[in-house]
């Protein structure tokens, strides 16, 4: 079915039609080491605004979590909107998978687009990204904000049951859903009526796995292991 149709395919392109009358503009940064960085942009930087950084969490793409966002921030802030590596349009043939290098990598990027100073927001994955990136590069960060992030989470509290999943490599396998089971399962928890997640047709789920989802599994695949890194280290 999703070979002939892809009902995610057609909600992203108008998620991306909606980018451009937005004004922004698709980019990609090539920092020549076997990474590559996909931002959506400010077509027109004006001087006289200041520069702000999305950062999504898991899930898609950057256009999947801040289409609604964007479209109301573009008229005051010169926006720069990547997809964190393995997500999207971006990608790297290295082994890092942690959130100090997401935060070096886009760091990295924005230099690249001579962006000297900004502010962020990051929301859920992103939040430890922005976390780091405040950490390690306080001069170029202007204002910080964290949404939805457990940066402050540590070990005991997953153990405590703070989290209605408790163990990290489980958690992983359900915030970068490879199956219609887990997806299913995730929407469970993010609907405010988990039963509600039943009644989602299953070619659904399996539609937007394999048009959107299909660049994340082998981030997934280690999630666990370095968000457990950034739990211990945050």
């Amino acid at each position: 079915m999703t070979g002939c149709f892809s009902f995610s395919e057609v909600i992203e392109g108008a998620y991306r039609y909606g980018f451009k009358r937005s004004g922004l503009r698709p980019v990609t940064i090539d920092l020549k080491d076997g990474t590559v960085v996909h931002f959506w942009v400010s077509k027109t930087r004006d001087e006289s605004k200041p520069n702000l950084l999305l950062i999504h969490g898991l899930g898609a793409s950057a256009i999947w979590q801040w289409y609604d966002v964007a479209r109301r921030l573009s008229p005051h802030f010169n926006l720069f909107i990547p997809d964190l590596v393995f997500f999207g349009g971006s990608s790297t043939t290295r082994p890092e998978r942690s959130d100090i290098f997401q935060a070096q990598t886009l760091m990295r990027a924005l230099e690249a687009q001579s962006v000297k100073r900004f502010s962020l927001v990051g929301l859920s994955y992103g939040g430890f990204v922005g976390y780091r990136m405040a950490s390690m590069y306080g001069d170029a960060v202007e204002k910080v904000v964290i949404c939805c992030a457990a940066v402050c989470v540590e070990e005991n509290d997953m153990r405590d049951g703070v989290f209605a999943v408790s163990d990290l490599d489980e958690a992983s396998k359900i915030l970068v859903p490879e199956s219609v089971k887990k997806l299913r399962e995730l929407i469970g928890y993010i609907f405010y009526k988990p039963a509600l997640a039943r009644l989602v047709p299953p070619c659904l789920l399996h539609d937007f796995i394999e048009h959107v989802l299909y660049c994340c599994t082998s981030y997934g695949s280690s999630f666990g292991k370095y968000l457990l890194c950034a739990v211990r280290t945050t």
